[in-house]
């Protein structure tokens, strides 16, 4: 069994969590029992009594038959708290809406989740309206502009070996190719993603570095067709000074909660 901190992990709610993320990162194709039971290593009448305790708590839904299962509304519920209850997106969030007006792109919030980049907040171009809203969603860090801004606050030696996951041609998959895509975001200070994690998107990602290592980052996408060399140079000059007012205003001091993640 293992332990986290010097406490033993508690089985029953590691499986749990196990199944929900599943049932997460499934999103639109809803899972059988069995499936679930042969991707989790869990025995099928114990797999049935965790999902039937889920539903009955609005964790797990299932479809009128009762053998398909989806995550549950309570998921998308305590997201909404987790988003509402962290200063930092509240203090956010204004100046996504500031750079979306001065650029007309779509600006994005993430923090870094382990070798992903989860979506905190965005604001829309309206120009180019996605028909899904990636809040709450996760890309992995390796393929984007967001991802890529943090990964260079970091040592080259904490990226894992590789191979990478290729969302896209253009996806880095080698640690080689991504180390030195790295040494560049640093000595610009900013990320530049060329479609390695949407085919015909570019986006650019700028650290926020109210922590250290930072944890959070915010991007501007665009669309390839809409992207001139005059229209990137003024996108990195925005997207730079929406960075350091946001740094001059991060919550910090006195009182602050400091969370891990």
């Amino acid at each position: 069994m293992s332990e986290t901190g010097g406490v033993r992990e508690v089985k029953s709610a590691a499986r749990t969590v196990e199944l929900l993320e599943l049932l997460a990162a499934r999103g639109d194709r809803p899972a059988r029992l069995q499936e679930l039971a042969d991707e989790l290593a869990v025995p099928r009448s114990s797999m049935y009594a965790l999902l039937q305790t889920l539903i009955s708590r609005g964790w797990v839904r299932t479809d009128v038959t009762g053998s398909l299962y989806g995550i549950g509304i309570h998921a998308l519920l305590t997201g909404t708290g987790y988003l509402d209850s962290d200063p930092r997106v509240r203090v956010v969030r204004p100046y996504l809406d500031e750079a979306s007006d001065a650029l007309g792109e779509t600006i994005h919030m993430g923090r870094l989740d382990g070798r992903d980049v989860a979506y905190l907040a965005t604001r829309e171009s309206h120009e180019y309206l996605r028909t899904i809203s990636r809040v709450g969603r996760r890309l992995p860090a390796h393929a984007g502009a967001l991802g890529k801004a943090l990964l260079a606050e970091r040592p080259d030696a904490d990226l894992p070996e590789g191979p990478y996951e290729a969302l896209t041609p253009n996806s880095h998959t080698t640690r080689a190719a991504l180390t030195a895509d790295l040494a560049g975001v640093r000595a610009r200070g900013w990320s530049v993603d060329r479609e390695e994690g949407v085919t015909g998107i570019v986006g650019f990602g700028f650290a926020l570095r109210y922590d250290s290592p930072a944890q959070d980052a915010i991007s501007c996408s665009v669309p390839v067709a809409r992207l001139s060399a005059e229209h990137e140079e003024r996108i990195v000059a925005v997207m730079r000074e929406i960075r350091s007012k946001i740094e001059a205003t991060v919550p910090g001091g006195a009182g602050a909660v400091h969370w891990r993640r």
